[in-house]
């Protein structure tokens, strides 16, 4: 065997290990030092080379980039627990429910809102599908379709900013955690229009649907309403500029005044605020959003350390020049690989987390895209779009096993009038994977929906440079010139002499 031959085998493995449903990280780093003995052992790098790994584990557990990632999760998980959700829908049901679809208008723009200050998916779909789903089974919704938009529009957390998806492809493609939340916003608010108009084209197509709201249903008229409304919005529209508008994640902002790790220590104080004025802060919510951002911040460490050992060991054997031997030989130019690069992606998103795919595949995508001259915060941007499909495949979808729970315990409580099928919920998650893979579609060829917001680098003409000297410098320059050649002359003159 060469090692040549030996690169294709490690990646084949790294698939296949990841496919068992061993734990990631300790697989990970498994394959890598069984990789790096059988490379000692086949002459193709000494036993030093692995001297690096301890330094390599440092550096990145060194990185203050990361610290945001706590902060961010802690803050999610603070105002998940606060009932902001549960006040935000109540009011934008009842403010849209008479409408036909109002439910689902309500649905989408409250997921928008709450992946903007939330960040976690588990919280969100359960959180909504716990006040909404009896409300539009009570009113007679398709089944389908309220499963599908609640499964949805959850995912749509990944995706907006602050995700935390988005401080990891910053971290792994070395780009600015600003810049990535800026490029962000046109495909979040992209996918939330492409939700609505398929929302609104079903109520003109199929209006028994999606059938508005009997009057009798709101609870809250006129002034009392909007009270309630801008109760939950504004509050979250302050937290949200704050924290992204420190850190100069804002379109049109071009500079921060605050590193993202302060960003997200701000976010969270901003979360706990948040909490005690609707009046839910307590001892128990603070210890369950630390006992899980534990949990969360634990598992990216150990990913990290175990595709650092694997991809020690696989740049040793040239598994890099191998990666990129493959992929800038497509034909198609940079359209071919990222179609190529987003099929393998899609597919890989059934069995794998988010965090897996940053960590482990993105660092071996990156270096080729960077040659194919392609802009890295719009790759990094398109790959998560691509990479919140992974909550909604069925059937193996995070999103839909969160929204199948949620549905058997309702049913069990009695809220719910029926049963909810999960033939029902991978059928309705079908039509929304759909349009998640329209919007990458529409990200590979406009680019500019993610670029549009971006600050525009300075294009500077070097041939239009000119540096203009007065003439009165110059003629000063001159007659100076001259005065000091004719003192030289005398010098030597009198040098001669003596």
């Amino acid at each position: 065997m060469t090692m040549q031959e030996f690169a294709p085998l490690m990646f084949a493995g790294l698939i296949l290990i990841m496919l068992i449903g061993f734990p990631v990280a300790f697989s990970l780093s498994a394959l890598g030092l069984l990789s790096g003995f059988i490379a000692i052992q086949m002459g193709w790098f000494p036993a030093a080379f692995m001297y690096n790994l301890p330094l390599n584990i440092f550096g990145i557990l060194s990185n203050d980039l990361l610290l945001a990632i706590p902060f961010f999760t802690l803050m999610g998980a603070v105002l998940e627990k606060c009932g902001l959700a549960e006040d935000m829908l109540d009011s934008m049901g009842q403010l849209f429910g008479p409408i036909r679809g109002g439910l689902g208008y309500s649905v989408i723009l409250v997921g928008f809102i709450l992946g903007a200050i939330t960040g976690t998916v588990a919280g969100q779909v359960i959180a909504m599908a716990m006040i909404s789903l009896p409300v539009m089974m009570r009113y007679g919704y398709n089944m389908r379709y309220a499963t599908g938009v609640l499964a949805a529009s959850g995912t749509i957390t990944q995706l907006v900013p602050p995700s935390l998806v988005l401080v990891v492809m910053a971290d792994q493609l070395g780009r600015s955690v600003g810049d990535m939340y800026k490029g962000a916003w046109g495909p979040s608010i992209l996918q939330v229009l492409i939700f609505l108009i398929y929302t609104f084209v079903l109520s003109k197509v199929a209006p028994g649907h999606v059938p508005g709201l009997p009057a009798t249903a709101r609870t809250l008229h006129g002034w009392t309403l909007w009270k309630k409304c801008l109760r939950g919005i504004i509050p979250s529209a302050l937290l949200i500029f704050a924290v992204l508008g420190s850190m100069g994640g804002l379109p049109g902002m071009s500079y921060a005044i605050a590193t993202p790790t302060e960003a997200g220590a701000m976010g969270a104080m901003g979360a706990i605020i948040l909490a005690a004025v609707h009046g839910r802060l307590n001892w128990s919510i603070i210890r369950d959003g630390m006992t899980g951002t534990m949990r969360i911040t634990a598992m990216v460490v150990f990913i990290l350390i175990g595709s650092r050992v694997f991809s020690l060991v696989f740049q040793g054997v040239d598994g890099a020049i191998w990666i990129e031997h493959l992929l800038s030989g497509l034909p198609g130019g940079q359209i071919g690989f990222l179609v190529v690069v987003n099929v393998f992606v899609f597919f890989l998103a059934f069995f794998l987390d988010f965090f897996e795919i940053a960590f482990i595949i993105l660092p071996m995508l990156a270096p080729v895209a960077n040659k194919l001259g392609i802009d890295m915060i719009w790759f990094g941007v398109l790959l998560c779009v691509n990479m919140q499909t992974s909550f909604m495949h069925p059937p193996f979808g995070f999103a839909l096993f969160y929204l199948r729970s949620t549905a058997d315990s309702l049913f069990k409580a009695g809220s719910l009038p029926g049963k909810v099928l999960s033939r029902d919920i991978y059928l309705g998650a079908i039509p929304w994977v759909a349009l998640q893979l329209l919007l990458v579609a529409i990200v590979i060829v406009f680019p500019q929906t993610v670029t549009v917001f971006l600050d525009k680098p300075v294009q500077v003409d070097l041939s239009t440079i000119r540096i203009e000297i007065p003439e009165n410098d110059l003629q000063q320059n001159d007659a100076q010139s001259e005065q000091d050649t004719v003192n030289d002359l005398m010098r030597g003159l009198m040098k001669g002499n003596k």
